[in-house]
């Protein structure tokens, strides 16, 4: 069987939650596809932080970081970068376009947003797509609102102009648990190429596949952590957690993200006493959140998967401003009585005190969750690659925006 290649793209604005989806997916993809295709598998991801290509990938594997964009008041902006939006986007879609059709890959998989930053991505994927390439949406389980979700697949072109596109739409979830298929977030021509396939939840890849292994922060046992993902935005909780009393015999370590702003990073230890240690990153928040006795953290897809593949105790204190996404995600796993969530209006230092109190020496049973997202993809993966991708429809040109 010949060689597989396989794209992965993320266009990375805000945080790494994107690229961190698509580099688990590499990791099971290269792990489990040659047993099912019987050849050999290569691969790139193509990201727009920085940050993201410090995390190793399989041999044959390697990163294309893009000049970074993200989302200023009057729209995209470049990250770094001094020049017009409108050029860097062009001069990413270039660069997208030339290591695409050079690479050939024949699987793409597009995580979140179909045709990237302002129609980054379509030139290339109608010529991928022109050559056979089977290109997949990947989504996480929830998107947001049904109202907001429907008005974005409409700035697009339409539901049907987006499927048009794809031979498969992924969806990263317990369909149990949440089905955007039926809450309307998905429209009918997506629901149709939709395939939930658990949560990306076991056999994430581990820090101890890292190249230049680092030290754990994590203090002896009993602990208590909070995590805040990439921390951008998680200075709120981080000040109610850091004033919290930590439970009797136990060390709190918070770990803030590599995007929390230096300024806030001081403060945290500034305020932080003798049981609470404060840093930036950790190499290991996956045994991190197993090893801890509680944990407190937001509503992000991939804390939320790791946390799933624990039995630790965990309050979610879900992001509420720019979309409805991690409150919706919090909620249904609390009613399947998977994690407790409070809304961090309503969340006071006492509050946490009194959950790690009461958190602490318990567990939470999560077996009964499909968790094996991992596991699942590169057998959809096979699947697709063993039948001709759908043809290439003719439509008219429209203007398109990220979602």
């Amino acid at each position: 069987m010949a060689e597989t290649t396989i794209a992965l793209y993320s266009h990375d604005s805000v945080g790494l939650g994107h690229a961190r989806r698509n580099r688990a997916l590499a990791h099971a993809l290269d792990r489990h596809l040659p047993a099912l295709t019987g050849g050999p598998v290569r691969g790139m991801l193509v990201a727009g932080h920085p940050d993201a290509g410090r995390d190793p990938l399989p041999d044959g594997w390697d990163w294309l970081i893009l000049p970074g964009l993200t989302r200023g008041r009057e729209g995209w902006t470049p990250r770094s970068l001094g020049m017009d939006p409108a050029a860097l986007r062009d001069l990413r879609s270039g660069v997208i376009a030339a290591a695409l059709e050079t690479l050939d890959p024949d699987l793409l998989v597009v995580d979140r947003h179909p045709f990237g930053i302002d129609g980054e991505l379509l030139p290339v994927l109608e010529t991928l797509r022109g050559r056979g390439c089977r290109t997949v949406l990947g989504l996480r389980e929830v998107l947001d609102t049904p109202r907001v979700a429907v008005a974005e697949w409409e700035s697009l072109g339409g539901a049907a102009r987006v499927a048009s596109l794809l031979d498969a739409v992924w969806v990263y979830g317990d369909q149990r648990v949440y089905d955007p298929r039926r809450t309307g977030e998905l429209p009918g021509p997506l629901a149709r190429l939709a395939e939930p396939t658990g949560y990306l939840s076991r056999g994430r890849p581990a820090a101890r596949i890292a190249r230049t292994p680092r030290a754990s922060p994590a203090p002896p046992p009993p602990y208590v952590l909070t995590v805040l993902g990439g921390g951008s935005d998680g200075a709120e909780l981080a000040r109610l957690a850091v004033a919290a009393r930590t439970p009797h015999g136990c060390r709190h370590l918070l770990v803030t993200g590599p995007q929390m702003p230096a300024g806030a990073l001081e403060e945290l230890r500034d305020l932080a006493d003798e049981t609470t240690a404060v840093v930036r990153t950790a190499p290991d928040v996956p045994e991190l959140i197993a090893g801890a006795a509680a944990v407190v953290c937001m509503g992000g897809y991939n804390t939320i998967a790791e946390l799933l593949d624990t039995d630790t105790p965990a309050l979610v204190v879900p992001r509420s401003r720019r979309r409805q996404e991690q409150p919706r995600r919090a909620e249904a796993l609390a009613a399947v009585g998977a994690l407790e969530t409070r809304r961090i209006e309503d969340l006071t230092p006492e509050d946490i005190t009194a959950w790690w109190a009461r958190a602490v020496g318990t567990s939470t049973e999560r077996t009964g969750l499909d968790l094996d997202g991992l596991e699942a993809v590169p057998h959809l993966a096979a699947a697709l690659l063993e039948r001709p991708s759908r043809p290439l429809p003719i439509l008219p040109e429209v203007h398109s925006h990220a979602v």
